[in-house]
């Protein structure tokens, strides 16, 4: 198996986390504050993430999804070498590190956008873009160009072109060789071309065996962007969706659906053998702390989310339970942090990673529905003559629970409390076990 499939990942927003400030002055020096990156990882080995993710941290004009240059740490966030240390710390911890490739676009202050606007047809990058030099853009450039769904602070490139394809791939190869990552999260995946996927995987598997490829989609069938050539996993934010909506409206129904839709037993089912990537909240949306209406639920999504199909990611702060709100802009969602915080959300994460990563049926082991109400979700996961029942009560009463569970008893690996199937499953209310079974009937 592929490391990052049975991995546990933690999100960080380093340019949030790190409290740099929103706007670049490309006059000032660089400030080393990705060094205090390495006084993390002793949290992450605590609460039991073994791969980090970490959003732009290339020169930006603000957020880091306006790139300014590929070859070049933020100068918010300190130097390459910075980088390459914390990199090399994460490794010695046995932590692997991805890294956000932003490909799609590039800010208004990329070197070769500048140079178009300085030298407009003159200018050796204008095939760079996608540009018309008889219209005018919202800056009022004298040119018009294609921004990213309307975007134009967010210029698009043109994939197609070799130089800028060349050009891709050698800041990719220096963060493979210089700075040595282990993957990348290819921002709006759904917006690449699948040539240029297949010779970006093509190349960062050449250049670093087992190199792993993750891509943001939101809705629809992304198969074609798994296909062994083009990415390894995406994001699953049908699944996101339905976890923190099954929860506010008691429906179980609805996570149950998409799950029987992308990983069931039936033949047509999406994604049955994929490891999508999988999340409770990150840097785009409402932290589930704030959107989730009873607090209490808190744990079961993560229980749920550690134990259904895929690679489940932390996104950092929410471990504890951090509010933000979307409607109050981006950057509640990326708060500076200095240090982490434990409480008993915290700990039960944590042992829960321990759970996933100790047991293959939850890496990779198959998904089957066995009961299921409004405020009751029961499944199984099973691999290698392995078998874990899963059982979630949203409710606040206790609920019996009559099924089929082809067993006589096992051991709910979140207490290690004895648990028999005699006479039905009794579920504690508002309650998540996760059962090892110990024999069949």
């Amino acid at each position: 198996m592929n490391f990052f499939e049975s991995a546990v990942f933690y999100q960080i927003y380093p340019i949030g986390m790190l409290g740099a400030e929103r706007d670049n002055d490309f006059s000032s020096p660089p400030v080393s504050r990705i060094g205090q990156l390495g006084r993390w990882i002793g949290h992450l080995n605590r609460i039991g993430a073994n791969a980090v993710y970490l959003c732009p941290v290339f020169e930006s004009s603000h957020h880091g999804y306006d790139t300014g240059d590929f070859c070049r740490v933020d100068r918010r966030l300190g130097t390459n070498q910075d980088l390459a240390d914390f990199v090399a710390e994460c490794h010695d911890n046995g932590i692997r590190v991805v890294l956000d490739g932003v490909f799609n676009h590039v800010g208004r202050d990329f070197w070769a956008f500048r140079d178009v606007i300085e030298n407009r047809e003159k200018s050796r990058y204008t095939g760079w873009f996608h540009i018309n030099f008889s219209g005018n853009s919202g800056y009022n450039d004298g040119f018009w160009y294609e921004g990213w769904e309307g975007h134009f602070e967010l210029v698009k490139l043109n994939l197609y072109n070799p130089e800028v394809k060349s050009h891709i791939f050698d800041a990719v190869g220096m963060w493979i060789d210089d700075l040595g990552i282990d993957g990348l999260r290819l921002d709006v995946a759904y917006c690449l071309n699948h040539d240029f996927l297949r010779e970006l995987c093509s190349f960062c598997r050449g250049r670093k065996p087992g190199f792993w490829l993750v891509g943001e989609a939101l809705h629809g069938d992304y198969r074609n962007l798994m296909d062994g050539a083009l990415l390894d996993s995406v994001t699953n934010y049908e699944c996101y969706k339905g976890l923190y909506s099954s929860f506010n409206s008691a429906n179980m129904f609805e996570i149950a659906y998409s799950l029987n839709r992308q990983f069931g037993a039936a033949d047509w089912t999406l994604y049955k053998g994929r490891h999508l990537f999988n999340f409770a909240d990150n840097h785009d949306v409402t932290r589930i702390a704030t959107i989730l209406k009873e607090e209490k639920h808190l744990p079961l999504i993560y229980g749920l989310l550690f134990t259904m199909p895929g690679i489940p990611c932390i996104y950092y702060g929410s471990e504890w339970g951090v509010q933000g709100d979307k409607k109050d802009s981006d950057y509640a969602l990326r708060p500076h942090i200095e240090t982490p915080v434990y409480n008993e959300l915290t700990e039960f994460i944590a042992r829960l990673a321990q759970i996933h990563k100790d047991n293959i049926c939850l890496t990779s082991g198959d998904y089957k529905e066995l009961h299921l109400t409004n405020s009751q979700f029961i499944f199984e996961r099973s691999a290698g003559g392995e078998r874990m029942i899963i059982a979630i009560n949203i409710d606040s009463a206790e609920y019996a629970a009559h099924f089929n569970a082809n067993a006589g008893c096992g051991v709910d690996l979140v207490t290690g409390s004895k648990v028999d199937f005699g006479g039905g499953l009794r579920l504690p209310p508002c309650s998540i076990m996760i059962i090892g079974v110990e024999r069949k009937m």
